[in-house]
């Protein structure tokens, strides 16, 4: 899969997500390694975006670097 498919996979996935609808959260894709970048209001929406991705065909590998930042 290439890697700009990967990412719009991803990216899809994370939209339709309840607990991630709205959020700015930025996407990087390397040979099924996804790279997640933003922030998020809580460790459980920070976990729910892992989990996500997880569950998207093609990934392989997640590198989490999401910050929480308590509003």
């Amino acid at each position: 899969m290439v890697d700009v498919q990967l990412v719009d996979l991803a990216r899809t996935a994370l939209e339709q997500s309840p607990h991630l609808a709205r959020k700015q959260l930025r996407l990087e894709a390397r040979k099924g390694r996804i790279i997640l970048r933003g922030t998020v209001a809580s460790y459980y929406q920070k976990q729910m975006a892992q989990e996500t991705l997880r569950k998207v065909d093609g990934v392989e590998e997640i590198e989490n670097h999401l910050q929480v930042h308590w509003s």
